[in-house]
């Protein structure tokens, strides 16, 4: 299994520019296999990996994850494939449908068919990630086009908790980025669902992206209600509240990784053994002190 650090999990671990770029120097130093980077409303997800990815040489870029109602298949296929080139090979595109409250609420649109819409963007974007052009027109989106630029392609991971987006990401995607998504789930649901699809789709194995905030410390009760309260919005969304009872957990701070090192340790390898592919470890500072410590203990995880 793989490891990545999401940088971004709260106010205090999200950065400007100024902050990402060492940040992502020594992330890479350490040896981690991967940085995500969000992309809600802080820094644009897409670019800031263009610019971590050309300030460093070896180490996966990726957006966990860019919502797609905003912005057009093209368009995004556009700032995806320039992102590569700066990367020079190294980024990964993670897309998802946000939530109706963000989508509705706060842009204005439609979030009507949400699986609808997504089956048709990736009609569009999926061959434009490729290096092929586009040829679609359905019922919410169209797009016939083909970018003038050169590079690898882009790989496509999608925020994919449901059977019909599952199913959509194993057709599609080289596999899925999940959030408030705990082991259990990830075995019985997630793991079995997209492998089905993309079985069926005649595609490699899919990538299991789990990102799951984790914290270092002693203080067991004073680090879940710090999460608690800090990541209180995703118990009351509807995609993630639905993982979250099928976990069995109250809430984000239940399902958190949170403790001392044997702890921690033994989560990790759970979701291992659950069929993680990559662990986007979303760190969580200990209350009073910093994530060194427990940076090197994910680095100390890292298989050679």
């Amino acid at each position: 299994m793989r490891i990545g650090i999401f940088a971004g999990t709260t106010a205090e671990t999200s950065f400007g520019l100024q902050e990402l770029v060492p940040f992502a120097r020594d992330v890479e130093a350490r040896g981690f296999d991967s940085l995500w980077l969000p992309n809600i409303f802080g820094l644009d997800g897409v670019g800031a990996c263009a610019i971590a990815g050309w300030e460093t040489s070896r180490i996966e870029l990726g957006t966990a994850v860019t919502p797609t109602y905003p912005r057009h298949p093209g368009a995004l296929a556009q700032q995806a494939v320039t992102t590569q080139q700066a990367c020079d090979g190294r980024f990964a595109l993670g897309i998802g449908l946000s939530h109706q409250l963000v989508i509705e609420g706060m842009f204005g649109l439609s979030y009507d068919k949400p699986a609808r819409h997504m089956q048709e963007y990736l009609q569009i974007l999926a061959p434009l990630l490729r290096g092929e052009a586009a040829d679609f027109e359905g019922e919410q989106l169209t797009g016939k086009l083909q970018l003038e630029v050169s590079g690898p392609p882009v790989p496509l991971l999608v925020a994919a908790l449901g059977p019909a987006m599952l199913k959509l990401a194993g057709q599609h995607a080289q596999g899925t980025s999940l959030w408030m998504t705990g082991p259990k789930t990830v075995e019985s649901h997630i793991v079995p669902a997209i492998t089905a699809a993309a079985q069926a789709a005649g595609r490699p194995a899919p990538r299991i992206v789990c990102g799951m905030p984790i914290c270092l410390t002693d203080d067991v009760d004073g680090a879940r209600e710090y999460i608690a309260k800090a990541l209180q919005v995703y118990g009351m969304l509807p995609s993630y509240r639905a993982m979250l009872d099928r976990e069995g957990v109250e809430g984000p701070a239940q399902l958190a990784i949170v403790g001392d090192e044997a702890e921690l340790r033994a989560q990790i390898a759970r979701l291992r053994d659950a069929g993680v592919t990559d662990f986007n470890a979303a760190v969580i500072p200990a209350q009073g002190g910093g994530v060194e410590p427990l940076l090197d203990l994910l680095q100390s995880e890292l298989q050679g």
